[in-house]
């Protein structure tokens, strides 16, 4: 299903820019991307801790204009587009910090930096159909797609190399510290997370199928995935080729795993039968799971289990600026694939 899908996707755009017959419009984008998903400390519907970059280059006018149209009210876009996903439970958000979070004692962090390709159908909202736009300047815009996007999420979860000798330890006082919990505190330092995304989530066995039962780990998770791109904005078209643009956008998945966290923890016997014989990959393995050692008690428990809800996909919001250029195209001799 997701090799015909990125099929789709990929002869879309590049069919698209075949078929341009006299303006070829470039635009390159930058903003804000906040994520929309299971981790969160932020009552609001918007998790701000979680505002990231991003970035997009956007090349649209591809229907054909036989007919010359000075302007089109539906015509089509690709885009190339990048977006860091992220979050972290512990760190502060709002003035509040360590066990007064809400999720501070689930501690679970990922950054995804994702990447996509996605082709949209744009309807332009103008005044005057008959004026050029450039004339009218300001207008308004819609649109909505089909995208492929690729994207592995990483947690930090090791001050330096991925040993077990330097996992964080997250304390009752909110610290983080380079000791378990009940060590003497004048041998227990407080540290910080280096802001290293080491460890790779997809490598390893995190959850738990809950719709199957007890002794099913979550199958690996495919990088790739399918997103519906929506989004409204506003141009402003400086001159016949230059426009100015504003836009907020959104992606929602058909995937509950951008950020690993989907259903429940995966129990200590799944991880054990997951890696038989390792005891050193079984220990990890349950600290990547349950960073904090709060999380799960290692078993089924309805009131402990939950590590997500993969009834509720996850999603991104863009905000963006944008600069476009319209590069003139000039037709050559006609051939049998325009006719």
């Amino acid at each position: 299903m997701t090799r015909n899908l990125t099929l789709v996707v990929v002869l879309l755009t590049l069919w698209l820019p075949a078929s341009a017959q006299r303006n070829v419009e470039v635009g390159v984008s930058q903003g804000i991307t906040n994520y929309y998903g299971d981790l969160g400390n932020e009552d609001g519907a918007v998790q701000w801790g979680s505002t990231r970059p991003g970035m997009a280059i956007t090349v649209r006018d591809f229907l054909a204009n036989r007919k010359r149209y000075v302007t089109r009210a539906l015509t089509t876009e690709a885009r190339f587009s990048w977006n860091r996903l992220g979050y972290n439970e512990a760190a502060p958000v709002g003035g509040v910090s360590g066990a007064d979070l809400r999720n501070y004692r689930r501690g679970l962090n990922f950054r995804t930096d994702l990447f996509g390709v996605s082709s949209h159908l744009v309807l332009n909202a103008y005044r005057e159909p008959y004026r050029p736009l450039f004339q009218q300047r300001f207008f308004a815009y819609f649109h909505i797609g089909l995208g492929l996007y690729y994207g592995r999420p990483k947690a930090d979860l090791f001050n330096g190399a991925q040993d077990m000798a330097n996992r964080y330890h997250y304390w009752e006082d909110g610290t983080i510290r380079n000791a378990p919990r009940g060590t003497p505190e004048d041998q227990a330092q407080v540290i910080e997370q280096d802001g290293t995304y080491e460890t790779d989530l997809y490598s390893w066995a995190t959850e738990g199928n809950s719709a199957a039962g007890e002794g099913n780990v979550r199958e690996r998770t495919s990088p790739w995935h399918i997103g519906i791109p929506m989004g409204m904005g506003l141009r402003y078209m400086v001159t016949r080729k230059v426009s100015l643009g504003v836009e907020f956008s959104y992606i929602s998945f058909f995937t509950d795993k951008l950020d690993d966290v989907s259903d429940r923890y995966a129990t200590w016997n799944e991880i054990d039968q997951t890696y038989p014989g390792d005891a050193a990959r079984q220990e990890q393995a349950r600290y990547i799971s349950d960073p904090t050692g709060w999380g799960t008690v290692g078993t089924i428990d309805p009131r402990n289990s939950p590590r997500g809800n993969p009834q509720l996909p996850d999603g991104l919001s863009y905000f963006s600026l944008e600069v476009s250029y319209k590069f003139k195209h000039r037709p050559g001799r006609r051939s049998f694939v325009s006719l």
